[in-house]
């Protein structure tokens, strides 16, 4: 079956009913009512995906494009959005999408008359993205921000490079753009050199598989499309752009495509914008866009990711975990894992797990977490006994097997990622490594443990009433 989002969405309310609320009334996304609403459920411990079916566009008038919020802020969910059962939401996600991420699926190319993002387009002076429901997301960002993913293709390859990247409204068909040093930047430094725009195109809503899939780990020159197909399970279907240029192509199934140009050594001020670490990202000097063509379904939803929170956190860490296992375990074969926390954002702390059989193993693992993504920062590796999506296990390895001054390394002078609020210089940060694991040349304190044969032949129920149980509050 061709995966779309509107496929995922009755998949969802299929599969997890209570995790898809429909907000019937109006509502204005650019006055902070729908990141004041999803902050509420937060307060709550409560992360359902919203769909609100009357949202307001930037104009103040009722938009006639429903707006998705919050789908990735529960691994269930993206466990679903990836196939799997929502059990899967733990160690057998991650592995799945290291399975996923280890091929290449080509992307196949249709005609634009067989495309539904093309079922209505508009160019030049037809385009008004003020007609959307952009949403304005925290206090101190001056206007709404669209932070879905632009794509981009490398001018002296056949790749494209997808990432999420914010682009901050500045009118009817101009957008300010913020790229730290990465892929997205390169292709477009190569333009800009020869003085030459970057087309761009910023895909807003797809099936959620798509955007686990662009935010995959890869070497700058795999192209991300095949990239997305493989994680995704089947191929990307692609169709020709509007006015980039009929080899540029944009995913055929998504809700909506805004074309557009990146322009050439002009900057203006761009931020402060409320970013995944849960600071502000400053106000700077930044590339501009211009808007060419908006392209979309009959009955496109718009989408927005909650960032700062976990929408954003979530839906980062999982492909991140995927791929990092894949490059750890070639240089450790006996890596068990690795998770992003919530506590790091899931973005600046990485624990391993790894059935340690030779001291030194585990600062090679670590070392290659640093070495593979910029946006680590602290890397705790554990053994194989610790269960590293309960953040109290890790924290009882490290409180219980760690010697500072013999399990800490501090590495200094190391490319960061330029959001992170806590570095004095624009690039340069400091990252540490955190040897929790247990020595192999030497004995180590065996953990307490209640017997096996105990724990099979005395159950519950047969001492504690079932409705005892249920009334029990979870710590």
């Amino acid at each position: 079956m061709r995966k779309d989002l509107s496929g995922f969405l009755e998949e969802l309310q299929e599969r997890l009913p209570d995790d898809l609320v429909r907000v019937e009334r109006a509502i204005s996304p650019a006055h902070f009512e729908v990141t004041a609403i999803l902050q509420h459920l937060e307060n709550d411990q409560k992360f359902p995906a919203l769909l609100f079916e009357k949202p307001l566009d930037v104009s103040g008038k009722p938009s006639s494009f429903p707006l998705l919020s919050n789908v990735f802020a529960t691994r269930r969910r993206c466990a679903l959005g990836l196939g799997l059962a929502p059990e899967y939401e733990g160690l057998g996600l991650s592995l799945e999408y290291a399975r996923r991420e280890a091929i290449l699926l080509p992307p196949v190319i249709i005609p634009k008359q067989e495309a539904p993002v093309k079922e209505t387009v508009q160019r030049g002076e037809e385009v008004d993205l003020y007609e959307f429901p952009i949403v304005r997301h925290h206090a101190m960002d001056p206007a709404p921000y669209i932070d879905m993913t632009p794509v981009m293709k490398d001018p002296d390859g056949d790749f494209y490079n997808v990432a999420f990247l914010r682009t901050m409204l500045k009118g009817p068909r101009r957008l300010g753009i913020h790229m730290s040093p990465r892929h997205n930047w390169q292709i477009h430094r190569k333009n800009e050199e020869k003085k030459r725009p970057t087309p761009v195109a910023i895909v807003i809503s797809h099936h959620p598989s798509f955007y686990l899939g662009a935010l995959n780990v890869s070497p700058f020159g795999v192209d991300d499309y095949a990239r997305i197909g493989a994680i995704m399970g089947e191929p990307l279907r692609l169709t020709a752009s509007e006015t980039l240029g009929k080899d540029f192509m944009v995913p055929a199934d998504a809700e909506i495509v805004i074309e557009g140009h990146v322009l050439p050594n002009l900057k203006e001020a761009e931020g402060p914008f409320g970013e995944f670490t849960g600071y502000y990202g400053p106000q700077r000097l930044r590339w501009v866009i211009e808007v060419t063509a908006v392209t979309h379904r009959r009955h496109a939803v718009f989408q927005h990711i909650f960032t700062g929170h976990r929408d954003t956190w979530v839906l980062g860490g999982i492909p991140k975990e995927g791929s990092l296992f894949n490059l750890i375990r070639g240089v450790v074969p006996t890596t068990k894992a690795v998770h992003f926390p919530i506590s790091g954002g899931c973005r600046f702390n990485c624990y391993i797990s790894i059935d340690k059989k030779v001291d030194g193993e585990s600062k090679q693992a670590a070392l290659t977490a640093l070495g593979a993504c910029d946006f680590v920062k602290h890397v705790v590796v554990v053994d194989a006994d610790i269960n590293i999506y309960n953040e109290e296990e890790v924290m009882w390895a490290v409180a219980t097997r760690v010697q500072a001054d013999q399990d800490v390394d501090i590495i200094r002078n190391v490319k960061g990622n330029t959001l992170d609020p806590s570095q004095t210089d624009d690039i340069m940060t400091a990252k540490m490594i955190i040897d929790a694991t247990r020595p192999v040349q030497r004995p180590f304190a065996a953990r307490v443990e209640v017997p096996e044969e105990a724990l099979s032949r005395v159950r519950l129920e047969d001492f504690i009433s079932r409705a005892d149980l249920e009334r029990l509050p979870k710590a």
